[in-house]
């Protein structure tokens, strides 16, 4: 690819995160609802896209960044038992992720993220570019998803993983 169109092809991927961060914030404000994020694979993404907009505090709660299981265990709350039985990237860890996020936080809004984005670390059952996703509200029962975005390339998983989670909180 020519430097100045990947150039061009990252700025266009930024503005398209600045906007969705945007229409998230507004929909937080709407309903009335605190987000908190928690972390694993996107490192913080998630956050830092919705606090890169000026006047995100308002609804913008805080944000875990639980790369390790046993920040996983000890700042959310996960049963290990969870880790041990289904593994970190799994929809039972990310759902608890999200409940554990609301239950250490002031948020009425919670999405997680946990996955494999590479190089290595994938197995077959769990290949490179598998994650799986978290949304819980405040009262709620959690739901999780899981999404394959293939073996990309490490920044790509980690920014449609960050994209999908701003997704997730547009319509949760």
């Amino acid at each position: 690819m020519i430097p100045h169109l990947r150039f061009l092809t990252a700025r266009n991927a930024r503005i398209g995160r600045d906007a969705l961060a945007r229409e998230v914030l507004a929909g937080a404000r709407r309903s009335g609802v605190m987000i908190v994020t928690a972390e694993s694979c996107t490192g913080g993404l998630v956050a830092a896209a919705l606090t890169e907009i000026a006047g995100s505090s308002d609804v913008f709660d805080r944000g875990f960044v639980t790369y390790s299981n046993a920040a996983k265990i000890r700042q959310l709350g996960v049963d290990p038992r969870l880790i041990a039985e289904h593994g970190a990237v799994s929809e039972p860890v990310a759902a608890s992720m999200a409940g554990g996020a609301l239950a250490n936080s002031d948020a009425q809004l919670a999405v997680a993220v946990t996955g494999i984005a590479g190089p290595g670390g994938g197995t077959a059952d769990k290949p490179v570019g598998l994650v799986c996703f978290g949304l819980a509200r405040r009262g709620g029962e959690a739901i999780a998803a899981t999404e394959r975005f293939g073996q990309r390339g490490r920044g790509r998983i980690r920014a449609e993983a960050t994209l999908h989670a701003l997704r997730l909180l547009r319509e949760g």
